[in-house]
């Protein structure tokens, strides 16, 4: 399987945090690959900024490989996928983050429930 993590999930993964659930963490060790996106990133560094996350940037990236995860840029047809998303959830980072996982398409691991209303690909645990 190939998964997706929302940006709180890779956050937690690489703090280690107790709010990940086992389930999560069982999802990311059997995945064939792991992605994280550039919309995560660009999340966490705005949030970073706003005084809203406490991180590195350059650690945020560097944690990709060095978790064995493989980036995912934002591309073209990822955004075309935007235009027949419904209006369920309102988060830019979230709509890209599902419109990525459908024009891939990737599992979306979330805990936010709101985004399995899109699909069958999203998985909250």
């Amino acid at each position: 399987m190939r998964v997706l993590l929302d940006t709180h999930i890779y956050l937690w993964w690489l703090e280690d945090s107790p709010l990940l659930s086992p389930a999560a963490r069982k999802i990311i060790e059997s995945a064939s690959i792991v992605h994280v996106s550039a919309a995560s990133l660009w999340e966490a560094i705005i949030k970073i900024g706003l005084g809203k996350l406490e991180a590195d940037p350059a650690d945020l990236v560097a944690g990709i490989r060095e978790s064995g995860f493989e980036p995912l840029p934002i591309t073209p047809e990822h955004t075309l996928a935007l235009t027949g998303l419904a209006d369920h959830h309102k988060d830019p980072f979230d709509r890209i983050l599902i419109a990525q996982a459908l024009a891939e398409p990737l599992r979306l691991l979330t805990v936010d429930a709101l985004l399995s209303r899109y699909s069958e690909l999203v998985i909250t645990a």
